[in-house]
């Protein structure tokens, strides 16, 4: 029997625990998850819109059957994974006369490699198009895989597009096989098979399960994180939260690839629309399965559920690489890690000494920072920074007092940790009076022995910038 559970009641055992500072950090992944990739993604896989695969333009993926060569779908899905940084396994089986062929991205945990996780869908397709069925997941583990690679995380992460779903299983088999009898630790498998269909309008989604290897813990862990981000207004379909009703379902369908899982003893979903009330695509299965079925506001919200799991089970390493500039100097946004500054003009190449939380140049250039914690190295964006504005910096808050001057006059606002600044006080006429460096936040000149007049102070910073004061002697 089917059990519905609303996404405010939950079981009790194995509930996830997450801090609010865990909630905010998963939300800024989630959020990063782009309706307008994903529906890219979906127009390019289900042959809507032509697309750039092998540098050669305006191939159509016309369709994606198994048995009449969907290589183009493959070689796409491959193009797209390697662009973001990962390791690809062209995972080529033949179970049959026409053969199959997997498409694996892996994020290694650099914490726990061995503890793994796979995040998978099946690309094939009966027909053509096949947008819900399921351009819908193989788009959302593309962009799943575009958003979580640039972070480090804990645990790995395995992004599994399976061929020959439609066929029997035969992708998910192979691979699920060859996880057992390479004794690979999966804690879990969590399989998506058509997300983007709800023709009511209920934002009912289902997660099926069956009553062993811990596959009922995984959809808990589910309907915890969905608690998390659902929204006080569930009206508010506009905001940056997640609108959903999860349904569990136990005993589950067996017609997905999370079967292969459950077939080595492994933990397994499956994640998609209502298909317990009938709320499926009317396209299933046929030509018609076009993105203009989709209720896009719902497939966002699929997704961002989707990414909100990935990086739950995933623990990344939330390292700022954003920097701060100012005349002086860039500093690293990120607290208590190890630095390293880098020449973006040079390859990237480090230079030598900073290795500082801030890093002042001494020519302009382009610069960015090596991030190092947790075992985690991240790079900043190259900033742009001209030393020629350092002059202007140190010189704005520079002010004269008294002026008119009987005796000693008073130069405030020198920054301490400027670069060197020299003074010239000179006659209406041009004699020069005095010279030296100015090096206290209030320097003093003696004026009491000179005549009454006008005299004219030259304040000069090392890379030649220079403001002059008018200066009256009483």
């Amino acid at each position: 029997m089917r059990i519905k559970y609303p996404v405010f009641i939950f079981l009790a055992f194995f509930m996830l625990k997450i801090n609010a500072q865990t909630i905010t950090e998963v939300k800024s992944v989630f959020t990063q998850m782009n309706i307008t990739n994903l529906t890219q993604y979906v127009n390019e896989l289900s042959g809507e819109v032509p697309t750039t695969i092998g540098g050669v333009p305006n191939q159509t993926i016309a369709h994606r059957v198994s048995s009449n060569d969907n290589n183009l779908a493959a070689e796409y899905i491959k193009e797209k994974l390697t662009s973001f940084g990962l390791p690809i396994t062209d995972q080529v089986y033949t179970p049959g006369a026409t053969g199959g062929r997997n498409i694996i991205a892996t994020q290694i945990g650099i914490t726990n490699p061995n503890n793994i996780y796979v995040i998978s869908a099946h690309y094939d397709s009966v027909s053509t198009y096949g947008a819900d069925d399921n351009a819908s997941g193989t788009a959302t583990i593309i962009e799943l895989a575009r958003i979580l690679s640039t972070y480090c995380t804990e645990n790995t992460i395995v992004y599994a597009l399976w061929d020959q779903e439609e066929t029997g299983l035969n992708g998910s088999s192979y691979y699920a096989q060859q996880a057992q009898t390479n004794g690979d630790t999966i804690l879990g498998n969590f399989n998506i098979d058509m997300m983007g269909y709800d023709g009511n309008n209920d934002r009912h989604f289902d997660i099926d399960v069956r009553p062993f290897a811990n596959s009922v813990a995984m959809a808990t862990q589910v309907t915890t994180i969905l608690a998390d981000h659902f929204p006080t207004d569930v009206n508010n379909v506009a905001s940056n939260d997640i609108h959903l009703i999860a349904n569990i379902v136990n005993p589950g369908t067996t017609n997905s690839d999370h079967a292969s899982f459950w077939g080595q003893g492994f933990s397994a979903v499956l994640f998609g629309e209502n298909w317990k009330t009938n709320d499926i695509t009317p396209g299933f299965h046929s030509s018609n399965d076009r993105i203009g079925l989709f209720n896009m506001s719902y497939y966002h919200d699929m997704a961002k559920l989707v990414a909100a799991y990935a990086t739950t089970v995933a623990n990344p390493i939330f390292i700022d690489k954003t920097v701060t500039q100012n005349a002086l100097s860039l500093t690293s946004n990120e607290t208590g890690a190890t630095y390293q500054w880098v020449d973006c003009n040079n390859s990237n190449t480090p230079i030598s000494g900073a290795t500082n939380q801030s890093y002042t140049p001494t020519t302009n250039g382009n610069y960015a920072v090596q991030i190092t914690e947790n075992n985690c190295t991240k790079l900043s964006a190259c900033t742009s920074f001209n030393v020629l504005a350092i002059g202007d910096y140190q010189l704005q808050n520079i002010a004269l007092f008294p002026n008119p001057v009987k005796n000693k006059l008073t130069i405030t606002g020198i920054q301490n940790n400027s670069s060197i600044l020299h003074a010239k006080l000179v006659s209406i006429t041009g004699k020069e009076i005095l010279k030296r460096q100015l090096t206290n936040s209030d320097d003093k000149i003696n004026m009491q022995s000179l005549a009454t007049g006008i005299y004219f102070l030259d304040i000069t910073a090392t890379d030649g910038i220079k403001k002059v004061f008018k200066v009256i002697k009483k």
